[in-house]
């Protein structure tokens, strides 16, 4: 005789996964709050980043204020495109990291080439968990009289140095720009002119881009973040501005 099964029809909730579970995957399914491109920049003497204020919130530009850099220990400046909650929980890791190397009062401090390695294998560590930070990262920095560093790392632990480098779609608009443009001995009002141009491109072409940015700079001695400001731009062309819905023939092709 067939043998009735005890369980059959009973809903066991916790092995169950999504939304029916007790305790369902606490995943990020998909960026939701995201900063657009990121510049990082070599220059002579030291290092930079630039990018803009905003936090697109889907595909609204909703917060206009934000500031997607981050300090990391005495030498080191952190900037992030991709979804801003990742980036805030990456950003109090390694606050966590400065403090505990200050902790160890051993007469040594982490630079950016520790805390770009350490970025790194974060990232690779919760990519191969399936869970990944949906981030991309420029890290930059200057130790003392040491060389300067400038690292990409993104979600899946990509990690590579550079002299110059653009994440998100500055990655498709800026790098041509910066190939053309950059040389090694670029002085750092270049650099910082360089780097605006980059933005105003982006600023023009990217629907997820603003107007207003922010330049940090590494030279050795002092990590500084500035203070955002407004950068030029033009929309007036005379292209632009034809009233093609309103030409006498109401024709299709017009609106081309």
């Amino acid at each position: 005789p067939q043998t009735k099964n005890p369980y059959r029809g009973r809903l066991f909730v916790a092995d169950m996964p999504g939304q029916y579970s007790a305790d369902p995957k606490q995943h990020t399914l998909s960026p939701i709050v995201t900063g657009a491109t990121v510049i990082g920049i070599k220059y002579n003497g030291g290092v930079l980043i630039a990018c803009d204020t905003l936090a697109c919130y889907g595909g609204q530009k909703r917060y206009k204020d934000v500031c997607r850099m981050k300090q990391a220990g005495e030498f080191t400046l952190l900037g992030a495109s991709g979804e801003f909650s990742d980036f805030q929980y990456v950003s109090k890791m390694l606050d966590e990291t400065a403090n505990e190397d200050f902790l160890h009062e051993d007469g040594y401090s982490m630079g950016p080439h520790e805390y770009s390695s350490y970025i790194g294998r974060v990232m690779y560590n919760r990519r191969s968990k399936m869970n990944p930070l949906y981030n991309q990262f420029v890290i930059v920095g200057k130790k003392k009289d040491g060389p300067t560093q400038l690292c990409f790392v993104d979600h899946q632990g990509t990690f590579f140095n550079e002299d110059f480098v653009a994440t998100g779609f500055g990655a498709h608009l800026a790098v041509p720009l910066l190939r053309n443009d950059w040389k090694a001995d670029i002085s750092l009002e270049d650099a910082k002119q360089l780097a605006v141009k980059c933005l105003q491109l982006c600023f023009y072409r990217d629907c997820r881009a603003f107007n207003q940015i922010q330049i940090g700079t590494c030279d050795g001695e002092n990590v500084t973040i500035g203070e955002p400001f407004a950068i030029d731009h033009f929309w007036g062309h005379k292209l632009w501005l034809e009233k093609r819905l309103e030409v006498a023939t109401r024709a299709i092709a017009d609106t081309w």
